[in-house]
């Protein structure tokens, strides 16, 4: 059965891989399972044909079969758990790369989430040069713990996992700000995730779709 998975027809970032599309790409180049992308618009993510598909009308989606998925997180658990290369063959450390990828959309993301709001939504507004450090401060009090727990070392928790995976994905969104650069073994460490032939792979998938020519542009 082909998987078909949906993405933006034009991503608000440009394809510059923070669309949450390329984290279930790079999941499914990871394990080197083939896939189609249908693209939608942001009038199509409103319809009632993808409305059935995700509640909330975002992206991605997922279909493979009669097995539809929403939610980035349950799709690459999805993949990771019926196809080897993102999950430890072993019990535990099966259970601790799982706990990575909660800790990454749970935990890590929602401040730099709000940092993003912050930055680009908040921007003009007379409070934002008040609020912004605060919401800065908040993401580096996220980010130190991590900073503890990677160490010297390449991974999370012995070789990669679909806890990096997701990992590597949210911080790659404060790679602009500054923020990353403040702790240079996560900085390596998204550069390593960055440098992965699969991630590499995806992102140029998605940047191909951003950087085409449309008709009537």
């Amino acid at each position: 059965m082909t998987i078909v998975i949906t993405a933006f027809e034009r991503s608000p970032d440009g394809g510059r891989g923070l669309a949450r599309d390329t984290r279930v790409r790079w999941a499914l180049e990871e394990v080197e399972q083939p896939y189609d992308v249908r693209l939608v618009s942001f009038q199509d993510m409103k319809a009632p044909a993808h409305l059935v598909l995700h509640p909330f009308g975002q992206i991605p989606t997922y279909e493979e079969g009669d097995l539809v998925l929403f939610e980035t997180g349950a799709i690459v658990l999805h993949i990771a758990q019926h196809h080897l290369g993102l999950l430890p063959e072993d019990t535990h450390a099966r259970a601790r790369a799982i706990a990575w990828m909660f800790a990454a959309l749970n935990t890590v993301e929602p401040p730099i989430l709000e940092y993003s709001t912050a930055k680009l939504f908040e921007k003009d507004r007379s409070w934002s040069a008040e609020r912004l450090p605060l919401v800065a401060d908040r993401v580096r009090d996220r980010l130190r713990p991590l900073v503890a727990h990677l160490g010297d070392a390449e991974w999370l928790d012995g070789g990669f996992s679909a806890g990096d995976l997701l990992m590597v994905s949210v911080l790659l969104r404060l790679k602009t700000s500054g923020i990353l650069d403040e702790f240079p073994n996560l900085a390596a460490y998204v550069r390593r995730g960055e440098a992965r032939p699969a991630y590499m792979r995806a992102f140029a998938a998605q940047l191909a779709v951003n950087t085409r020519v449309m008709p009537g542009t």
